[in-house]
């Protein structure tokens, strides 16, 4: 059976993406770092969870010695923050490209041990549409996203030679926890600003990544999910 590892995979986007490779029959291992109750609910439906911090470096060594190698990675655990630069500080600043952009890095590193080994292999990284186009009081959030997107394609490149494809899906103003700060009003306004006209579905995600799990011939891109936000 093949084995996919979604980072941040017990709530969100991430829940979305396990579960869509749940019925796929993948064996699917999903991390979370404090949600212990979301985790829970993940295991009743079949979903293997390890508590982990992607930006400890020891702890997703630990993480990978304990679940072995894996067929798909995909990069999922992120965290925002939203203030304006004079505001954020070094701390807050190491915290986000720590988990978005670290995280990415360590996991992509110790899961590609295998895939080369293997010669096979899928990583995928989920970056933003911030990341893509920007955004005010989201600079660091939007850099971090925007590293993650060249950390893609570079690794394509460096890999793709080993039979190992990465991709990235960068999701557009999503309906999860994570945009639950912004109110009806506001989430009403983006709406209005993608071609779509309303918020994506953390399963229309999901079926982005299931795309580049089952198109071989696909690597090293980034796939826009934002209902056209970034071209209006």
């Amino acid at each position: 059976m093949k084995k996919v590892l979604v980072t941040g995979g017990v709530r969100g986007i991430g829940k979305a993406i396990a579960l869509a490779f749940l019925k796929k029959n993948y064996m699917v291992y999903a991390t979370y770092e404090k949600n212990v109750q979301a985790a829970s609910e993940m295991e009743k439906l079949g979903v293997k969870t390890v508590q982990a911090d992607v930006s400890n470096e020891q702890q997703v060594v630990n993480l990978f010695r304990e679940i072995g190698g894996v067929d798909i990675l995909v990069n999922n655990a992120g965290v925002s923050h939203f203030s304006q630069i004079q505001d954020f500080t070094k701390e807050e600043f190491d915290r986000v490209f720590g988990v978005n952009v670290f995280g990415s890095f360590v996991c992509a590193r110790e899961a590609a041990k295998g895939m080369i080994a293997k010669k096979n292999g899928l990583i995928v990284n989920v970056s933003s549409v911030w990341g893509e186009v920007g955004a005010s009081c989201e600079s660091v959030y939007a850099a971090s996203k925007a590293a993650v997107i060249g950390f893609t394609k570079s690794l394509a490149k460096e890999l793709g030679y080993s039979g190992v494809r990465v991709n990235c899906v960068s999701p557009g103003v999503i309906d999860t926890d994570m945009n639950a700060r912004f109110s009806p009003q506001e989430k009403s306004a983006m709406a209005e600003e993608t071609t779509a006209g309303r918020l994506g579905a953390a399963e229309e995600v999901a079926q982005a990544v299931i795309f580049l799990e089952e198109n071989e011939y696909v690597n090293g891109i980034d796939i826009p999910v934002n209902g056209g936000f970034s071209i209006v």
